[in-house]
């Protein structure tokens, strides 16, 4: 396999494809379930799944009543588990089918794992619901009355019992766990001892009948246990088929992640299901690692979890190319729900607030001073700390706003400014700091002082240190804490002026706000009609302003920036998607970049069968993808921890984290980057 095919395959960056089946059953025919199973099974081979998970009891249709004491029935069940078992040597999926089992005189409702010509494993199920319209106590025994913990099946000695995990020992971090419908109503499901031993994919098959309301419990209740677990779970519930004597069957399939929802089968189709979805294995061993309290559960019940029994196979997955199905989000950040991106915004907007709050209380302070540049940043801070005031029924006029111009602000950007601090009704001016840049730079001899045309990092430099000094000199005039604007985003980068700049304040109510958020809260405070028009209007135009950091002049008379931010450290939107992958989840660069040019790139060229979300009209090449995240990791790895290790006091938002280090993120400043750096050379440029 080339190195193209290579990163171009799910496996290679840490996903499996799984696949959820509801075939068609006719009640008490192993023959004609066994041959749909087998149909179903080779349609998710045929799209490289790795796992296929059928319904409790498909091998005989769940709905059997007494029939399942009539030998025949089990005779013909056991005929059709050869039958699937003979089919599954051409087939690379393992597949867990249900089927009932005579065992020492008591049946058994039970999962199999067959997968190249073998059954691999036989669960029972643990518990049997008897109350309402179940009675399954009537047929079957409970798998935990059972003393044995193999059985002879079809002439093979067959691991028997709840404790079993598979073990695909070529795809890193596949482990699966089966359990039965009514295991996981239980308050402490057989899957929760699986995870802790170290499951990742837990599988339910189920026989569950439709009532009014209850999809929505069962999805509730695979959330629950797959966020619980930090781990996948698969459900498959009966469908077309199954007797409708007294009870109704919709088919309900379902693929969650780590309490997320990837896929759900569509309820009451009158034929055959296939749902499938790639789960990303190692986002959730990086989750585990990370969760102190997971190993912790481990050890308070490491009794069960040691009876656990692994069960090794060769899964042999898909080498060729093979493309991420499932949405890689363009704004990890920014929930493309719009419900949901206003709950984000609410709930971002008022932790600031909240934040700011106590930290004003807590030190006496009733002024605020603030720098305001009329770009995003400042921008929002500014609106951040007019409401704070509100919330106190403090005055607005106690923020204290200046506007800095110098070399390099446009009257676009200066005019903003005055007219959203008139706007607020806080204490507004403006101090021209370029007499005081002049001054430093001639005193510490700097070319342009000479009359050069020499714009440095350090002409850039004095020139935020000059906004800052001026800034901190005023708060302590004026009793007053300076109130940072800085976010995310530039804080990972490392785009910010250390110490005396735009690096340090008294407290930062953006430092765990990435840029791609703040823009979409910008425009939510605006359609809150919290504000006048007036502030509201010119919200809207700094959001849609060009990003600058306006410190070196233009070579002409317009007034357009002669800087853009994005043309140095690389667009806002995909720095972004970097941080949040590298730094919530720690992955490697070559997945970051697998992901980043599934979401980014251009699919009209055929390259990707998704659907793109329309939040941004960009595209990028993986060419672009693989530069920028070399900037990325240089700039975040190599030269800019130092700033991170002083950051001021400000609140996290988000469980994508902050880069404070007392919070989310604690690294030495002196570390190397080479290890990332030398793993992005090995990304291609193209496929």
């Amino acid at each position: 396999m080339n190195k193209n095919q290579s990163f171009n395959n799910i496996y290679t960056h840490g996903f499996a494809r799984v696949a959820v089946c509801i075939p068609e059953v006719k009640v008490a025919d192993p023959a004609y379930n066994s041959s749909q199973i087998i149909a179903l099974a080779e349609r998710a081979a045929s799209q490289s799944a790795a796992v296929c998970l059928f319904p409790e009891l498909s091998i005989s249709a769940y709905s059997c009543g007494d029939l399942f004491h009539q030998d025949t029935l089990l005779d013909a069940c056991e005929e059709a588990i050869e039958k699937i078992k003979t089919a599954s040597r051409s087939l690379r999926p393992l597949l867990l089918v249900g089927s009932p089992l005579q065992v020492e005189g008591a049946l058994y409702n039970c999962a199999l794992a067959i997968h190249d010509g073998k059954v691999l494993g036989v669960v029972p199920k643990t518990f049997l619901p008897n109350y309402r319209e179940f009675y399954e106590k009537r047929q079957f025994a409970s798998g935990r009355d059972c003393l044995l913990n193999e059985i002879d099946l079809l002439g093979e000695r067959v691991p028997f019992g709840s404790d079993l995990i598979y073990n695909a020992v070529d795809v890193k971090h596949l482990r699966i766990h089966s359990e039965i419908c009514e295991d996981l109503w239980t308050p402490i499901p057989p899957s929760s001892y699986a995870a802790l031993a170290g499951a990742t994919l837990l599988t339910n098959l189920s026989a569950s009948n439709i009532t009014i309301d209850k999809a929505r419990y069962r999805r509730d209740l695979c959330a629950r246990q797959s966020g619980a677990c930090v781990s996948a779970y698969l459900y498959a519930a009966a469908g077309p088929g199954e007797s409708t004597t007294d009870l109704a069957w919709d088919g309900h399939g379902l693929i969650f992640e780590n309490d997320i929802l990837l896929k759900e089968a569509g309820r009451f189709t009158p034929e055959a299901d296939l749902i499938v979805a790639d789960i990303d294995l190692e986002r959730l061993s990086q989750d585990r690692m990370r969760l102190t309290s997971f190993h912790d559960s481990v050890s308070v019940h490491r009794e069960q979890v040691a009876k656990v029994r692994r069960i090794d196979f060769t899964l042999n997955p898909a080498e060729a190319g093979l493309p991420l199905l499932r949405e890689a989000d363009r704004f990890p950040f920014v929930p493309a729900n719009n419900d949901d991106l206003d709950t984000r915004c609410y709930e971002t907007y008022n932790i600031q607030i909240h934040g700011l709050q106590k930290r004003l209380t807590a030190s006496g302070f009733t002024k605020l001073v603030v720098g305001v540049s009329g770009g995003l940043d400042s921008t929002h801070a500014l609106i951040v700390a007019a409401k704070t005031m509100d919330r106190m029924n403090l005055p607005r006029a106690n923020i204290l706003g200046y506007t800095m111009p110098a070399y390099a602000t446009s009257s676009k950007t200066k005019s903003n400014a005055h007219i959203l601090m008139e706007s607020l009704g806080i204490t507004a001016k403006e101090i021209d700091i370029q007499p005081s840049c002049d001054q430093m730079l001639e005193d510490i001899e700097h070319p342009y002082a000479k009359g050069e045309e020499v714009y440095d990092v350090n002409f850039e430099n004095v020139q935020a240190g000059e906004r800052t000094s001026h800034l901190f000199r005023l708060a302590g005039q004026n009793h007053a804490l300076v109130l940072g604007t800085g976010d995310l985003s530039e804080i990972g980068l490392g785009w910010m002026t250390y110490g005396v700049g735009d690096h340090m304040s008294h407290y930062n109510v953006n430092c765990s706000v990435p840029k791609t958020l703040i823009q979409h809260l910008i425009r939510w405070i605006a359609d809150q009609d919290e504000f006048d028009a007036d502030t509201c209007n010119v919200l809207t135009d700094i959001v849609d302003t060009e990003i600058s950091p306006e410190l070196v002049p233009g070579e002409d008379s317009s007034d357009e920036p002669a800087q853009k931010t994005e043309d140095k450290i690389g667009p806002y939107e995909l720095q972004d998607f970097n941080l949040y992958w590298i730094t919530r989840f720690g992955v490697r660069p070559s997945k970051v970049a697998f992901l980043a040019y599934h979401a980014w790139c251009d699919v009209s060229q055929g390259k990707w069968p998704s659907t793109l979300p329309t939040e941004s009209r960009n595209e990028y090449t993986l060419e672009d993808i693989k530069h920028w995240l070399e900037v990325f990791c240089y700039r975040f790895f190599k030269i800019s921890q130092f700033k991170r290790s002083a950051l001021p006091d400000g609140p996290k938002v988000g469980s994508g984290g902050s880069l404070s280090p007392r919070g989310d993120w604690r690294a030495p400043s002196d570390a190397e980057a080479e290890v990332w750096l030398e793993e992005i050379k090995n990304i291609p440029t193209e496929l």
